[in-house]
C-alpha cells in the first residue's frame, strides 16, 4: 500500500467534498485518488480466493467513483465508510457474473452416468461439491455488519436479550420463558424486546443495502 497516496484528513476531505459539490471535477479526481489505498485493504481481503490483486483493485476502483459521485453527507458522515461498502458491492458482483459465466460454458454436457445408471452432468458434480464462494463471503459481510449494529444501535437490555435468544457471541440459545426467569420480567416483556430490537436491525440493513 506504500505505493498509494496517504489519505485526506477529515478537513481536506471536506473541503475537496464541498468543491465537487460545486462542480469541481478535479476535487473528484483528488478524492478518488486519495481513497485508493481503501480499495486495496477492502480487495486485500479477496486475494484468498487466488485473484489476482490488481484485477481486484481495478475492480474496487470503479465502487470507488461510484461512491463519491454518489456520496451523501446527509446520511453518512464518513466517505470512507461508504466507499468501502461500494467497493465491496462492485467486487461482489465480479463474482456473481464469473459464477453466472461459468454454469453457461457446457456446464451441463453430460460427463457420465451415477451409479443408478443417471445422466450426470459437471454441474451436478460443481454444485453438489464446491463451496458457494460468493454466497459465504456475503454471509461473512453480512454477520460482521450485524455485530456492528449490536453494538451501535441496540439499547444494553436488547443486545442482552437478543444475544441469549439467538446463542450469539458464544451464549447459549435460550427461550423467551427462559430469559424472562433469567431477568426477572415478564415473557411478554421479552417478546417485545426482542420485536423491537429485530425491527431496528431489520431497518438498519434494508437502509445500508
Amino acid at each position: 500500500m506504500k505505493s498509494f497516496p496517504k489519505p485526506l484528513t477529515a478537513e481536506e476531505e471536506a473541503w475537496f467534498l464541498q468543491k465537487y459539490k460545486e462542480g469541481d471535477l478535479e476535487a473528484k479526481r483528488i478524492l478518488i485518488e486519495r481513497n485508493l489505498r481503501l480499495v486495496a485493504h477492502v480487495a486485500k481481503k479477496y486475494q484468498k480466493q487466488g485473484e489476482d490483486a490488481e484485477d481486484l483493485i481495478a475492480v474496487g476502483t470503479i465502487g470507488l467513483i461510484k461512491a463519491v459521485s454518489t456520496f451523501n453527507h446527509a446520511k453518512t458522515n464518513k466517505l470512507a465508510t461508504y466507499a468501502a461498502r461500494c467497493v465491496e458491492n462492485e467486487l461482489l458482483m465480479l463474482f456473481r457474473s464469473r459464477k453466472k459465466i461459468s454454469r453457461e460454458v457446457s456446464l451441463h454436457e453430460p460427463i457420465g452416468t451415477d451409479k443408478e445408471g443417471n445422466e450426470i452432468s459437471l454441474i451436478d458434480v460443481i454444485e453438489g461439491e464446491s463451496e458457494d464462494v460468493v454466497e459465504r463471503l456475503e454471509l461473512d459481510r453480512n454477520t460482521e455488519k450485524l455485530y456492528i449494529l449490536l453494538r451501535d444501535i441496540l439499547t444494553a437490555r436488547e443486545r442482552e436479550i437478543l444475544k441469549m435468544r439467538y446463542g450469539l457471541e458464544g451464549q447459549k440459545e435460550m427461550t423467551q420463558r427462559e430469559i424472562a426467569a433469567k431477568l426477572g420480567i415478564s415473557r411478554s416483556y421479552v417478546s417485545r424486546i426482542e420485536k423491537n430490537a429485530v425491527k431496528k436491525l431489520r431497518e438498519q440493513f434494508q437502509e445500508e443495502m
